[in-house]
């Protein structure tokens, strides 16, 4: 334990293109909307995360919102880097320092990612002080935080929705076996709502309230057991122009998302048709895991459960199920040494 080991402060970011989260000291410290907004004359970041969210389709002409990252990798280089910088400095524990601490970082990237995109994530970490950088691929970070043990001669399978990605991977031996990503996945499913409501109810409604629409009463088939109740949703009237409000049920929505989930739904087949058969012996008998915020999605469990025949679990608290996996990566960081990408 050197001198500069008690200067380093250890943090594990799940950097999402919905939402980026962070841990320090075991606590989750950060857990933000992955959008930044800027002012379009001085180009100055004036807001990042919840702020920023707030204004998302609420600015004028000299106030613009980035989500900087894309299909869960960065796709705005300054506007990421600006905002992983903002949320590390508003780390309770890292404001109280006089100077900025080095940095032991572990950092999760979607697993269809490429060296560029890989590369891109550790130099905005070297910029804001990381001066150890471990990657760790998302499905591996999910069955982590899950709880399951990766290093196990045992197969395990894990379906993560995220905003941007829906990664799938068969992991055993603390490697992974086969894997998939599609980029349908949260965002998609927004997008899927504001088309159905142009097309249906000739509505025109913005992004959050989409978003919003998808978590009251998104659902992924027709006939939940406990449904929930109708929901009302203001927007413009494509025709007349005027604001105007329509009843909605989950009923409607599970039809909007029919293909996109079809989509998760082939792709977890074919990763299933690639998975070589001892490890598919392992899976029939644990199942499959699901974690990220897509996986909260009313009936969606059921529904890859009746594709698959197999039994699906859904990971406790979903959303951090990933954040937790890196954090624990983060600690143990000679046990998983292997699996963390330098």
């Amino acid at each position: 334990m050197g001198f500069f080991d008690f200067l380093t402060e250890e943090i594990a970011i799940d950097l999402g293109t919905a939402n980026t989260l962070i841990i320090h000291n075991d606590k989750v410290v950060v857990d933000s909307p992955s959008i930044v907004a800027r002012d379009r004359i001085t180009g100055k970041i004036i807001a990042v995360g919840k702020e920023a969210n707030m204004m998302q389709g609420k600015t004028h002409e000299n106030i613009k919102t980035i989500r900087p990252l894309k299909d869960g990798v960065i796709a705005d280089f300054d506007a990421s880097e600006k905002m992983i910088n903002m949320f590390i400095k508003n780390i309770p524990a890292l404001k109280k320092k006089w100077f900025p601490p080095a940095l032991r970082m572990v950092i999760c990237i979607p697993s269809g990612i490429t060296e560029v995109e890989m590369r891109a994530v550790k130099e905005s970490a070297e910029r804001v002080n990381g001066k150890e950088v471990y990657l760790i691929h998302e499905p591996m970070a999910a069955a982590i935080g899950i709880g399951l043990d990766i290093m196990q001669p045992k197969g395990n399978m894990i379906v993560d929705i995220g905003g941007g990605t829906t990664e799938i991977a068969v992991i055993a031996l603390g490697g992974i076996v086969c894997d998939k990503s599609v980029k349908i996945a949260g965002d998609v499913f927004t997008n899927d709502i504001i088309y159905y409501m142009r097309t249906q109810h000739n509505l025109y409604v913005g992004e959050s309230t989409a978003e919003n629409i998808k978590i009251t009463i998104g659902s992924a088939t027709e006939d939940l057991q406990t449904p929930p109740e109708d929901m009302s949703v203001q927007g413009r009237d494509l025709l007349t122009g005027k604001p105007k409000q329509v009843q909605v049920s989950y009923r409607e929505i599970a039809k909007a998302l029919d293909k996109s989930i079809l989509r998760v739904e082939d792709a977890v087949m074919e990763t299933l048709s690639q998975t070589p058969p001892e490890l598919a012996a392992d899976i029939y008998n644990t199942g499959i895991y699901l974690a990220g915020g897509g996986s909260m999605l009313r009936g969606l469990d059921r529904r890859l459960s009746q594709k698959t025949d197999l039994p699906v679990y859904i990971a406790e608290d979903p959303l951090r199920a990933v954040v937790r996996g890196t954090g624990i990566a983060l600690k143990n960081l000679e046990r998983y040494k292997s699996i963390l990408i330098k």
